[in-house]
Protein backbone atom coordinates (compact mmCIF):
# COMPACT_ATOMS: atom_id res chain seq x y z
CA UNK A 1 0.00 0.00 0.00
CA UNK A 2 2.65 2.59 0.80
CA UNK A 3 4.33 1.59 -2.63
CA UNK A 4 1.18 2.25 -4.07
CA UNK A 5 1.05 5.40 -2.87
CA UNK A 6 4.77 6.59 -3.17
CA UNK A 7 4.10 5.69 -7.24
CA UNK A 8 0.68 7.74 -6.92
CA UNK A 9 2.65 10.41 -5.41
CA UNK A 10 5.47 9.95 -8.80
CA UNK A 11 3.44 10.48 -11.07
CA UNK A 12 1.10 13.41 -9.94
CA UNK A 13 4.40 14.85 -9.32
CA UNK A 14 5.53 14.15 -13.24
CA UNK A 15 2.28 15.83 -14.23
CA UNK A 16 2.61 18.83 -12.26
CA UNK A 17 6.26 19.03 -13.56
CA UNK A 18 5.23 18.63 -17.11
CA UNK A 19 2.35 20.80 -16.69
CA UNK A 20 4.83 23.76 -15.07
CA UNK A 21 6.68 23.15 -18.10
CA UNK A 22 3.58 23.30 -20.57
CA UNK A 23 2.87 26.94 -18.81
CA UNK A 24 6.13 27.91 -18.69
CA UNK A 25 6.97 27.27 -22.80
CA UNK A 26 3.20 29.13 -23.89
CA UNK A 27 4.19 31.64 -21.80
CA UNK A 28 7.29 32.59 -23.02
CA UNK A 29 5.85 32.05 -26.17
CA UNK A 30 2.78 34.58 -25.39
CA UNK A 31 5.54 37.15 -24.50
CA UNK A 32 7.63 36.82 -27.97
CA UNK A 33 4.03 36.74 -29.53
CA UNK A 34 3.78 40.45 -27.75
CA UNK A 35 6.97 41.51 -28.76
CA UNK A 36 5.91 40.53 -32.51
CA UNK A 37 8.63 37.79 -32.36
CA UNK A 38 6.26 35.28 -34.08
CA UNK A 39 8.94 32.80 -35.31
CA UNK A 40 10.58 32.57 -31.75
CA UNK A 41 6.66 32.33 -30.15
CA UNK A 42 5.70 29.80 -33.00
CA UNK A 43 8.81 27.28 -31.77
CA UNK A 44 7.88 27.51 -27.82
CA UNK A 45 3.99 26.93 -28.67
CA UNK A 46 5.30 23.95 -30.56
CA UNK A 47 7.65 22.73 -27.47
CA UNK A 48 4.18 23.07 -25.48
CA UNK A 49 2.12 21.07 -27.93
CA UNK A 50 5.15 18.48 -27.47
CA UNK A 51 5.10 18.46 -23.87
CA UNK A 52 1.21 18.03 -24.12
CA UNK A 53 -0.02 17.26 -27.55
CA UNK A 54 -3.71 18.41 -26.18
CA UNK A 55 -2.89 21.72 -25.20
CA UNK A 56 -5.70 23.81 -25.95
CA UNK A 57 -3.85 27.46 -25.44
CA UNK A 58 -0.56 25.69 -27.08
CA UNK A 59 -2.12 24.64 -30.25
CA UNK A 60 -4.64 27.72 -30.38
CA UNK A 61 -1.78 29.90 -29.75
CA UNK A 62 0.15 28.18 -32.67
CA UNK A 63 -2.52 28.62 -34.70
CA UNK A 64 -1.92 32.35 -33.98
CA UNK A 65 1.47 32.57 -34.47
CA UNK A 66 1.51 31.04 -38.31
CA UNK A 67 -1.00 33.15 -39.18
CA UNK A 68 0.78 36.20 -37.80
CA UNK A 69 3.76 34.90 -40.04
CA UNK A 70 0.90 34.39 -42.97
CA UNK A 71 1.52 30.69 -43.05
CA UNK A 72 -2.21 31.13 -43.98
CA UNK A 73 -2.47 27.10 -44.83
CA UNK A 74 -0.66 26.01 -41.91
CA UNK A 75 -2.63 28.20 -39.64
CA UNK A 76 -6.06 26.76 -41.53
CA UNK A 77 -4.52 23.42 -40.94
CA UNK A 78 -4.09 24.20 -36.69
CA UNK A 79 -7.77 26.14 -36.44
CA UNK A 80 -9.80 23.44 -38.40
CA UNK A 81 -8.42 20.44 -35.90
CA UNK A 82 -9.20 22.61 -32.91
CA UNK A 83 -12.76 23.73 -34.34
CA UNK A 84 -13.49 19.75 -35.44
CA UNK A 85 -12.23 18.36 -32.18
CA UNK A 86 -13.55 20.84 -29.36
CA UNK A 87 -16.31 19.98 -27.80
CA UNK A 88 -16.60 23.65 -26.55
CA UNK A 89 -18.87 25.57 -28.41
CA UNK A 90 -16.66 28.51 -27.27
CA UNK A 91 -13.42 27.54 -28.27
CA UNK A 92 -15.30 26.16 -31.65
CA UNK A 93 -16.77 29.30 -32.59
CA UNK A 94 -12.69 31.01 -32.16
CA UNK A 95 -11.55 28.51 -34.06
CA UNK A 96 -13.98 28.45 -37.10
CA UNK A 97 -13.51 32.23 -36.88
CA UNK A 98 -9.81 31.96 -37.16
CA UNK A 99 -10.11 29.64 -39.84
CA UNK A 100 -12.34 31.64 -41.93
CA UNK A 101 -10.00 34.00 -41.69
CA UNK A 102 -7.12 32.16 -42.71
CA UNK A 103 -8.62 30.97 -45.57
CA UNK A 104 -9.64 34.37 -46.90
CA UNK A 105 -6.14 35.91 -46.66
CA UNK A 106 -5.86 32.47 -49.29
CA UNK A 107 -8.22 34.02 -51.30
CA UNK A 108 -10.31 30.93 -50.54
CA UNK A 109 -13.76 32.84 -50.58
CA UNK A 110 -16.18 30.14 -50.38
CA UNK A 111 -14.64 28.28 -47.74
CA UNK A 112 -13.89 30.76 -45.61
CA UNK A 113 -17.27 31.98 -45.56
CA UNK A 114 -18.29 28.29 -45.02
CA UNK A 115 -15.97 28.58 -41.76
CA UNK A 116 -17.92 32.17 -40.86
CA UNK A 117 -21.28 30.30 -40.97
CA UNK A 118 -20.36 27.47 -38.74
CA UNK A 119 -18.74 29.78 -36.49
CA UNK A 120 -22.22 32.07 -36.10
CA UNK A 121 -23.73 28.35 -35.56
CA UNK A 122 -21.73 28.02 -32.31
CA UNK A 123 -21.87 31.86 -31.12
CA UNK A 124 -24.93 33.87 -33.44
CA UNK A 125 -24.01 36.92 -31.32
CA UNK A 126 -20.29 37.29 -32.94
CA UNK A 127 -21.11 40.67 -34.24
CA UNK A 128 -17.20 40.06 -35.94
CA UNK A 129 -17.75 37.07 -37.61
CA UNK A 130 -20.99 38.29 -38.69
CA UNK A 131 -19.04 41.40 -40.37
CA UNK A 132 -16.41 39.29 -41.88
CA UNK A 133 -19.06 36.54 -43.44
CA UNK A 134 -20.84 39.59 -44.95
CA UNK A 135 -17.75 41.42 -46.55
CA UNK A 136 -16.40 38.26 -47.81
CA UNK A 137 -19.69 37.73 -49.51
CA UNK A 138 -19.48 40.40 -51.22
CA UNK A 139 -16.14 39.99 -52.48
CA UNK A 140 -17.19 37.05 -53.60
CA UNK A 141 -20.71 38.43 -55.46
CA UNK A 142 -17.69 41.11 -57.22
CA UNK A 143 -15.35 38.50 -58.18
CA UNK A 144 -18.49 36.60 -59.60
CA UNK A 145 -19.83 39.75 -61.76
CA UNK A 146 -15.87 40.31 -62.96
CA UNK A 147 -15.74 36.69 -64.14
CA UNK A 148 -19.23 36.77 -66.18
CA UNK A 149 -18.17 40.51 -67.20
CA UNK A 150 -14.94 39.46 -68.10
CA UNK A 151 -16.50 36.86 -70.03
CA UNK A 152 -18.72 38.54 -71.75
CA UNK A 153 -16.03 41.06 -72.45
CA UNK A 154 -14.08 38.00 -74.21
CA UNK A 155 -17.77 36.86 -75.72
CA UNK A 156 -17.45 40.65 -77.39
CA UNK A 157 -13.89 40.30 -78.34
CA UNK A 158 -14.14 36.92 -79.97
CA UNK A 159 -17.18 38.28 -81.63
CA UNK A 160 -15.17 41.15 -82.88
CA UNK A 161 -12.28 39.30 -84.26
CA UNK A 162 -14.28 37.28 -86.27
CA UNK A 163 -16.14 40.41 -87.72
CA UNK A 164 -13.00 41.67 -88.47
CA UNK A 165 -11.64 38.43 -90.25
CA UNK A 166 -14.80 38.20 -92.52
CA UNK A 167 -14.37 41.88 -93.07
CA UNK A 168 -10.49 41.33 -93.76
CA UNK A 169 -11.65 38.10 -96.02
CA UNK A 170 -14.79 40.00 -97.81
CA UNK A 171 -12.20 43.06 -98.71
CA UNK A 172 -9.94 40.23 -100.16
CA UNK A 173 -12.94 38.54 -101.80
CA UNK A 174 -13.63 42.08 -103.31
CA UNK A 175 -10.46 43.07 -104.57
CA UNK A 176 -10.13 39.86 -106.39
CA UNK A 177 -13.19 40.41 -107.77
CA UNK A 178 -12.33 43.68 -108.72
CA UNK A 179 -8.77 42.49 -110.19
CA UNK A 180 -10.54 39.58 -112.20
CA UNK A 181 -12.93 42.07 -113.70
CA UNK A 182 -9.84 44.33 -114.80
CA UNK A 183 -8.22 41.56 -116.06
CA UNK A 184 -11.68 40.70 -117.85
CA UNK A 185 -11.95 44.54 -118.96
CA UNK A 186 -8.69 44.15 -120.15
CA UNK A 187 -9.14 40.79 -121.78
CA UNK A 188 -12.20 42.27 -123.61
CA UNK A 189 -10.70 45.31 -124.68
CA UNK A 190 -7.95 43.33 -126.41
CA UNK A 191 -10.12 41.27 -127.83
CA UNK A 192 -12.41 44.44 -129.33
CA UNK A 193 -9.00 45.51 -130.42
CA UNK A 194 -8.33 42.42 -132.34
CA UNK A 195 -11.93 42.62 -133.65
CA UNK A 196 -11.46 45.82 -134.74
CA UNK A 197 -7.90 45.15 -136.06
CA UNK A 198 -9.45 42.38 -138.32
CA UNK A 199 -12.32 43.87 -139.38
CA UNK A 200 -9.65 47.16 -140.81
CA UNK A 201 -7.65 44.06 -142.11
CA UNK A 202 -10.64 42.83 -144.08
CA UNK A 203 -11.80 46.20 -144.74
CA UNK A 204 -8.29 47.09 -146.37
CA UNK A 205 -7.91 43.72 -148.54
CA UNK A 206 -11.24 44.12 -149.76
CA UNK A 207 -10.54 48.04 -150.71
CA UNK A 208 -7.25 46.53 -152.08
CA UNK A 209 -9.49 44.11 -154.21
CA UNK A 210 -11.38 46.17 -154.99
CA UNK A 211 -8.65 49.15 -156.11
CA UNK A 212 -6.91 45.56 -158.23
CA UNK A 213 -10.05 44.95 -160.09
CA UNK A 214 -11.10 48.28 -160.90
CA UNK A 215 -9.53 50.22 -163.89
CA UNK A 216 -6.07 52.20 -163.03
CA UNK A 217 -5.75 55.59 -165.17
CA UNK A 218 -2.63 55.99 -166.76
CA UNK A 219 -2.48 52.34 -166.81
CA UNK A 220 -2.22 51.09 -169.91
CA UNK A 221 -0.89 47.06 -171.28
CA UNK A 222 1.60 47.53 -173.95
CA UNK A 223 -0.76 46.32 -176.46
CA UNK A 224 -3.53 48.75 -175.94
CA UNK A 225 -1.00 51.33 -176.16
CA UNK A 226 -0.01 50.09 -179.49
CA UNK A 227 -3.27 50.06 -180.76
CA UNK A 228 -4.02 53.67 -179.29
CA UNK A 229 -0.31 54.60 -181.31
CA UNK A 230 -1.94 52.97 -184.57
CA UNK A 231 -5.09 54.68 -184.45
CA UNK A 232 -3.49 58.02 -183.14
CA UNK A 233 -1.25 57.24 -186.35
CA UNK A 234 -3.96 56.58 -188.98
CA UNK A 235 -5.55 59.70 -187.71
CA UNK A 236 -2.88 61.55 -187.64
CA UNK A 237 -1.65 60.87 -191.65
CA UNK A 238 -5.97 61.27 -192.31
CA UNK A 239 -5.62 64.80 -190.62
CA UNK A 240 -2.13 65.71 -192.08
CA UNK A 241 -3.89 65.00 -195.76
CA UNK A 242 -6.56 67.47 -194.64
CA UNK A 243 -4.35 70.28 -193.53
CA UNK A 244 -2.17 69.86 -196.67
CA UNK A 245 -1.16 73.45 -198.02
CA UNK A 246 -2.60 74.82 -194.56
CA UNK A 247 -0.63 76.68 -191.81
CA UNK A 248 -0.07 74.85 -188.63
CA UNK A 249 -2.15 75.82 -185.81
CA UNK A 250 -0.08 74.06 -182.86
CA UNK A 251 2.65 71.41 -182.40
CA UNK A 252 1.04 67.94 -181.23
CA UNK A 253 2.44 66.29 -178.41
CA UNK A 254 3.80 63.16 -177.60
CA UNK A 255 2.14 60.42 -176.34
CA UNK A 256 3.65 59.39 -173.31
CA UNK A 257 4.27 55.47 -173.37
CA UNK A 258 3.92 53.85 -169.72
CA UNK A 259 4.63 50.44 -170.21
Amino acid sequence: MKKFVIIIGMLIQGSLLFAQQEKSTIRKGNELYDEQKYEAAEESYRQSVEIKEQSLEGNFNLGDALYKQKKFDEAAKQFAHIASTSENKTVAAKAYHNLGNSLFQSKKLEESIEAYKKSLMANPKDDETRYNLAYAQQLLKQQEQQKKEDKNQDKKDDKKDKDKKDQDKNDQDKGNDDENKEKNDEGKEDQNNDHQNQQNSDKNEDKQEQQSQQPQPNKLSKEDAERMLDALNNKEEHTQEKLKNKKLKGVKKQIEKDW
